[in-house]
């Protein structure tokens, strides 16, 4: 017995044949895709994502602060925190305090991700991230007089 007569039997195929016909190729046809809608996306629902102009150019604040005690430099925070820049003068409180509150502040701005700048003898700016500060204030008084830093 060969090979194909065993398979014919296994198969039970027993002197029958077949034909394979090949299946036409059609060329594929494409249709255009058609928009999706969404049941609950309303023409009142895409209003919601307007913004006005008006609250888009608010106005900036800067702050002015002349602390006395390093206990308010935590009032300073709250104003950077609210996204206002502060200008803070030490001038007028101990060499000490004056520090604590540099390294406060510092610690704030990094926090928020903000900028600390020297812009005066004693005097500093600190912005948050949404102010960009370009430029340099050259320092007029010479560095051995005023010294604290």
């Amino acid at each position: 017995m060969s090979i194909k007569n065993r398979f014919k039997s296994f198969f039970a195929l027993d002197d029958e044949e077949y034909e394979y016909e090949e299946p036409e190729m059609k060329e594929p046809q494409y249709e255009a895709p058609q928009p999706q809608t969404f049941p609950n996306k309303t023409p009142q629902s895409t209003k919601q994502n307007v913004v006005s102009l008006q609250s888009v150019q608010k106005s900036s604040k800067v702050v002015l602060s002349e602390p006395r005690v390093y206990a308010e430099a935590q009032e300073i925070a709250d104003q950077l925190k609210n996204r206002r820049a502060v200008v803070v003068n030490l001038q007028s409180i101990q060499r000490d305090q004056a520090k604590r509150i540099v390294d406060f502040l510092s610690g704030t701005v990094y926090a928020i991700g903000g900028d600390i700048q020297r812009i005066g003898t004693d005097i500093f700016l600190c912005t948050p991230d949404n102010v960009d500060v370009s430029g340099a204030i050259s320092e007029l008084v010479s560095e051995d007089d005023h010294q604290r830093w």
